[in-house]
Formats: C-alpha cells, structure tokens, sequence
C-alpha cells in the first residue's frame, strides 16, 4: 500500500518546499603560507601544503 494525499498540492506550494534546495557558497581561507584562498581542510593548490606542511612538492 502506498501513501495517497488527501488534497492536490498546488504547483507553487510544491515549488516553495523546493525552493530551498539551492548551492551554498563554498567556504574560503587564507593559506597560512602563501595567502591564496582555499576550501579549509585540503591541500593548497597554489604551494601544496597542508598544516603548514609541504605535502604535494613544488618544482
């Protein structure tokens, strides 16, 4: 058995309900060594450090 509305649900408020599923900006910060913007929590992709730690090596 399945669930059946009781009442037709109006096209806009359906589209209110999904009104809210929209993309959030992404978070940026600072690297801590050389300053370009990055998502927190990753490896820079400018200098390739984490922590303050070369992790991916820079020619």
């Amino acid at each position: 058995m399945s669930i059946c509305p009781k009442n037709k649900s109006s096209a806009s408020r359906r589209d209110k309900r999904r009104a809210n599923w929209k993309m959030d900006v992404p978070n940026l910060v600072p690297c801590s060594k050389c300053g370009e913007l990055m998502m927190p929590h990753r490896v820079c992709k400018n200098c390739g450090t984490y922590n303050k730690k070369e992790v991916i090596p820079q020619d």
